[in-house]
C-alpha cells in the first residue's frame, strides 16, 4: 500500500478551526501537522503545507485519504468539508506517548542517534511530570450540568444519543464520569456549536488533552529539545514551566507554536 493521509477536526468555536493532517505509510504513521483557520477547509490546507514542507512530499488525490475513518462535522455545513476522524486510543494523561517506531525525516540521523533519542524521551518525561489536575477547579459543577441538560434539550438528543456522543468524545458512554472540570466544560462547549437534526456520529468532537500531551511529545522529539530548551520555550511563549499547568486551549496554542518552530528547521 501507499501512503495515506488521515484528517482530523480537532477543535471548532464560532471564530476558528483545528484540523489535523496526518501521512501515513501502512501502518507507520510518517508525520503530522496542526492548521488554524476560520474554516476547516483553510485549516487543512494550512496542515497540509507544513506536513509537506516538513516532509517534502506532494498530496495525494482524495481517493487515495484512508476510506475506512469516521467523518467529522462541523458547525457550518456550508464551509466545512467532510473530514475524516483517525480513531486512536484514549491514553493515560500522566504518561508520555513512546516514540513512534519508524523515525520521521527529523530525527533521521547518523551513527549514535538511538542515545540521542533516549536522552530526548528522558527530558520530555521530566517535563511532563507533574500533576494535571488544576487546584482552581471548582467544586460545584451544578451550573454546568444544568446547562448541559439545556443543550441536550435544544438539540434533540436523547439520554443514548448522548451516551454514543461521550463513547466517541471521551471513551465512556457518561457524563458522570467526566472527573476533570475541563472535560465537563469542553463537552458543554462543544454541545453549543451543534445544530438541531445533527447525529451524535458525525457531529465534531472536543480535542482530548492527552492527544495534545501525546502531540507535544512527538513534536518535542522531533525538533530533539532537551527538557530545559522545551521549559525554556513554554516559560518565553506561555509564561510557564509546566505544560500540566496549561489549559487545553493553550497545550493547543503550544502545539502550533511548536509546529512553526518545525518549520524553521
Amino acid at each position: 500500500m501507499g501512503m495515506n493521509i488521515r484528517v482530523e477536526l480537532c477543535h471548532v468555536d464560532t471564530l476558528r478551526c483545528v484540523v489535523r493532517v496526518e501521512a501515513w505509510n501502512d501502518s507507520q504513521l510518517i508525520g503530522s501537522s496542526l492548521g488554524e483557520a476560520a474554516t476547516a477547509e483553510e485549516a487543512e490546507d494550512r496542515a497540509w503545507q507544513r506536513l509537506s514542507h516538513r516532509l517534502e512530499i506532494q498530496k495525494p488525490e482524495p481517493q487515495q485519504h484512508e476510506a475506512t475513518a469516521k467523518a467529522s462535522a462541523s458547525t457550518s455545513r456550508s464551509s466545512t468539508p467532510e473530514l475524516i476522524r483517525k480513531e486512536s486510543p484514549n491514553p493515560q494523561q500522566s504518561s508520555p506517548a513512546p516514540l513512534p517506531e519508524q523515525p520521521t525525516k527529523a530525527l533521521t540521523s547518523p551513527s549514535g542517534a538511538g542515545s540521542v533519542v533516549q536522552q530526548v524521551e528522558g527530558d520530555v518525561r521530566t517535563l511532563t511530570e507533574t500533576p494535571s489536575e488544576s487546584p482552581t477547579d471548582p467544586d460545584d459543577w451544578s451550573e454546568e450540568l444544568t446547562a448541559i441538560d439545556f443543550e441536550l434539550k435544544r438539540i434533540g438528543w436523547t439520554r443514548e444519543q448522548e451516551r454514543q456522543y461521550l463513547e466517541r468524545a471521551f471513551g465512556h458512554g457518561s457524563r458522570h464520569r467526566l472527573t476533570r472540570y475541563a472535560d465537563l466544560v469542553a463537552f458543554l462547549r462543544q454541545l453549543r456549536q451543534i445544530q438541531p437534526g445533527d447525529t451524535p456520529d458525525q457531529s465534531a468532537v472536543p480535542i482530548r488533552r492527552s492527544d495534545l500531551i501525546t502531540q507535544g511529545d512527538q513534536m518535542l522529539s522531533n525538533l530533539g529539545w532537551t527538557g530545559e530548551q522545551a521549559r525554556s520555550f513554554l516559560q518565553q511563549n506561555l509564561n510557564s514551566t509546566s505544560r500540566q499547568q496549561l489549559s487545553d486551549e493553550q497545550l493547543l496554542q503550544f502545539n502550533m507554536l511548536l509546529e512553526e518552530q518545525a518549520l524553521k528547521k
